[in-house]
């Protein structure tokens, strides 16, 4: 992949100064990076930050869609930064933080949400398929921590919330990979939030249930395609062990996600909260 190619709305920022919360902006000052957030879950997590004062890195492998989600936020007056980043290139990480850094400071609220989902019967699951999912849902988690975590421990302080999913909880059918790479996310983030617990760094996972995004109408066009189930049937389906018995919205998401960021959130640290209507108790 080539270098970044950075679009950037504002000033240097030498990032958190945590004391400006006269606007009720409690992330002012702060620069917050989210993998992903082109769109969906990402999208509703970067425009959340925003919104609560964070200056905002938008990365994902779409270069295009990650300028449009950030400049739709720079119209509304807010400070963002959009890269180019293959989650599962380790020189594209460390090509992509140096640019969100130089252009907005250091970093101090890591979202990892870059993920995908394919589905296939455990007899059918190559080891192309298995090794996809866990680089691009669990190895990609790793590599940016590593990337953002030594300056938060320099400087004690620091936000890290993982995208896991109701699969890191439990298990589902079909999407054996998938599964077992959420799961490999919440071990993770326990054992790095044992870790970092005394520096003034939290670590958190969020573990959404099926939500309403691009992912999750493929699926329902996956299903139907493969069983003759109608959209309707196929989304009911989904939902069925939803108390609530519907798709989560993906600002529901960002509101976790945005708590955890807060500073009243500071002893709230290695757990994994489902956002997913009672599914997961």
């Amino acid at each position: 992949m080539s270098d970044p190619q950075p679009i950037s709305n504002g000033n240097n920022n030498d990032g958190a100064n945590g004391d400006d919360n006269r606007d009720g902006r409690p992330l002012a000052g702060q620069h917050a990076l989210v993998t992903g957030g082109g769109r969906g879950i990402g999208a509703a997590i970067a425009e959340t930050l925003a919104h609560a004062g964070a200056a905002v890195t938008i990365a994902g492998r779409d270069l295009g869609r990650a300028q449009a989600a950030a400049q739709a936020l720079a119209d509304s007056g807010y400070r963002t930064h959009a890269i180019a980043m293959d989650v599962t290139d380790e020189a594209a990480i460390e090509r992509g933080f140096a640019s969100a850094q130089a252009a907005l400071g250091s970093i101090d609220i890591l979202v990892n949400n870059a993920g995908a989902a394919d589905s296939a019967p455990f007899t059918r699951l190559d080891r192309d398929h298995w090794d996809r999912m866990l680089a691009v849902n669990l190895t990609a988690v790793y590599s940016c921590c590593r990337a953002a975590l030594p300056a938060m421990l320099e400087r004690r302080r620091g936000r890290i919330v993982n995208i896991a999913s109701t699969a890191g909880l439990r298990g589902y059918g079909y999407v054996a990979a998938y599964v077992a790479a959420k799961h490999g996310v919440i071990g993770l983030t326990r054992s790095l939030a044992l870790e970092t617990a005394r520096a003034g760094v939290t670590v958190n996972a969020v573990c959404p249930g099926y939500t309403d995004t691009d992912m999750t109408r493929a699926t329902i066009a996956n299903i139907e395609a493969k069983t003759g189930r109608s959209a309707q049937e196929a989304r009911a389906a989904l939902v069925k062990d939803s108390p609530q018995r519907r798709l989560i919205e993906p600002d529901e998401v960002a509101a976790a996600v945005l708590w955890l960021c807060l500073p009243a959130a500071r002893g709230v640290t290695g757990q994994a909260i489902a956002v997913a209507g009672g599914e997961v108790m």
